[in-house]
């Protein structure tokens, strides 16, 4: 079973590793076979969902609550996080990808994700991506709203740096709960710029995405070193697969992010939960930081 963690002083209570559903269309399931994905993941913890509006080309959140329509009574053993702020040219509206985050934009795309997952409220709500046009008043102002509405719980960011993270905060009279970064051996800024340090400051947990690099961990050739002392370091601690010793990777960090693991295969996923009873020690996550990046530390 997977360990529940609280995302925040004053936030709310996510399952230590999430289902992240970015590739749900690639999954090719019927509403049936996506049900019966969501219920076997539910009942080994993996409580909270995470989504975004543009996910699937804009159809990865209806095709979910068309799922979830067939048994209503999930959402009550559930957390929907979904994200905005990002429109893309897989609708027709948007002649060139762009980022928008104006208050009428994000209050829209809130209530288009209620209507497609078929729920009256959000537990979490992202600004998908930091956008150079953002007005934090604007933003704080549709947040309050929501929040105000019943209709989403709890705010937050999607890679954001530390200074876009704080603007934002001041604006705004409730905490931002987390921020949601890609993190991983392939993958390391958020280690040393200080993203990862503001978590820690303000005890909040961030959430990560793509921890296996898209998949690029097990297909680059480049990372063929970081395999194979992911592999030794499997041996060595007991884990059952590379997979399981990167997520660990991931969670021994001190800021204690959150996997999102993406993929519709609940045996892969039941793998992953796996990592919460793996440790490793200093020299083995040093090891494979080396790996990662090619070079010692200075």
């Amino acid at each position: 079973m997977v360990n529940r963690v609280q995302l925040a002083p004053q936030g709310p209570e996510f399952s230590r590793m999430i289902c992240g559903y970015w590739r749900l269309m690639e999954w090719g399931m019927s509403p049936q076979q996506l049900l019966a994905f969501i219920e076997q993941h539910i009942e080994l913890g993996v409580t909270t969902a995470d989504h975004a509006d543009i996910y699937g080309g804009y159809a990865c959140e209806q095709a979910f609550g068309e799922a979830m329509r067939l048994k209503p009574s999930l959402r009550q053993s559930m957390e929907l996080v979904s994200k905005c702020g990002i429109a893309t040219t897989a609708k027709p509206g948007n002649p060139i990808g762009h980022y928008i985050t104006d208050r009428e934009h994000i209050v829209n795309s809130a209530e288009r994700s209620l209507e497609h997952l078929h729920t009256d409220y959000l537990d979490l709500l992202l600004i998908h991506r930091p956008d150079p046009l953002m007005d934090a008043d604007e933003v704080a102002e549709a947040f309050v709203a929501l929040h105000k509405s019943g209709k989403v719980r709890h705010f937050g960011v999607s890679n954001f740096t530390t200074t876009q993270f704080t603007l934002l905060q001041s604006r705004l009279p409730f905490s931002l709960v987390t921020n949601q970064l890609e993190i991983s051996p392939i993958h390391q800024p958020a280690i040393l710029d200080g993203t990862l340090d503001q978590c820690q400051q303000l005890r909040i947990k961030p959430m990560a995405w793509s921890c296996l690099g898209g998949g690029r961990l097990f297909s680059d050739a480049e990372f063929q070193p970081l395999r194979d002392e992911l592999q030794a370091v499997a041996l060595e601690i007991g884990a059952e697969s590379i997979e399981q010793v990167v997520y660990a990777w991931v969670m021994r960090l001190p800021s204690s992010p959150l996997p999102i693991i993406g993929s519709g295969k609940i045996e892969r996923v039941r793998s992953a939960l796996q990592a919460q009873q793996l440790t490793l020690s200093r020299q083995q996550w040093f090891r494979i930081r080396k790996a990662a990046l090619g070079y010692d530390v200075p």
